[in-house]
């Protein structure tokens, strides 16, 4: 089968208010380098992914240009835009690159993986198990089972039930779609005027009949959040 093009929309325009400081945690460094440089380093160098739209705040575009893009020699990101308000209007304004001809090639009809920035350490093994279920199931998101038990509760912090612990999964990124599915799921989505959206996987549930596969990802594979997570971030780097 013919490999269908790959492009990724990395996500670097949150503004991160739980990490505090003044800096957004997309560019904050470990070890010498800023958060955005892994995630784009793993897209660099994965031979499945054909080229890479990032998107970021407004103010940061010519920032990321100068030093993250041309200071390591990031070549497949081609594309650079302003996100949104909120995290599904960043999406849509990658996807909407894609289609106003913003790509040096355009992807009518591959395969996107959508990435948070503020994820460091997704790896090749993960993109390559993603893009084998997205081949067979046109959509597909990384995550793994949970370790803890989880309790569901009421509006008043009472525990209502508790869910299977081997049905339920917390979800990563990246998550892939095929380029049709995910164009259609958006649309529609913001044609209704609806954002309580919390990931993408949610758009293609909402909007579509679609079934989503859930994929392994790993347990190393976090998003920065909380100023917690940046200690044992650099407690990976270094393992």
């Amino acid at each position: 089968m013919k490999k269908k093009r790959c492009t990724a929309i990395v996500l670097a325009a949150g503004q991160g208010k739980r990490m505090g400081g003044s800096v957004q945690k997309q560019f904050l460094e470990l070890q010498g380098k800023p958060v955005l440089y892994y995630s784009l380093a793993a897209f660099q160098a994965s031979p499945l992914i054909d080229d890479v739209i990032l998107v970021t705040g407004e103010e940061q575009i010519s920032y990321c240009q100068r030093e993250i893009v041309e200071k390591y020699g990031f070549s497949k990101v081609d594309h650079i835009t302003a996100g949104g308000a909120e995290r599904y209007l960043s999406v849509w304004k990658g996807l909407k690159a894609m289609e106003a001809g913003g790509l040096t090639v355009p992807n009518e009809d591959g395969y996107v993986f959508i990435h948070d920035g503020a994820r460091p350490f997704v790896t090749q093994e993960i993109l390559e198990r993603a893009y084998i279920a997205v081949q067979e199931y046109k959509a597909c998101v990384v995550g793994m089972p949970v370790k803890d038990t989880i309790k569901l509760a009421d509006e008043e912090d009472f525990a209502v039930s508790t869910p299977k612990r081997s049905l339920v999964w917390t979800i990563q990124t990246p998550q892939v779609f095929s380029v049709p599915l995910i164009r259609e799921a958006y649309g529609k989505l913001i044609a209704a005027g609806k954002s309580d959206v919390t990931d993408d996987a949610c758009v293609v549930e909402a909007m579509t009949e679609h079934k989503v596969k859930l994929v392994e990802g790993s347990y190393k594979n976090m998003k920065l959040t909380t100023p917690e997570d940046l200690y044992i971030a650099m407690a990976v780097l270094e393992t």
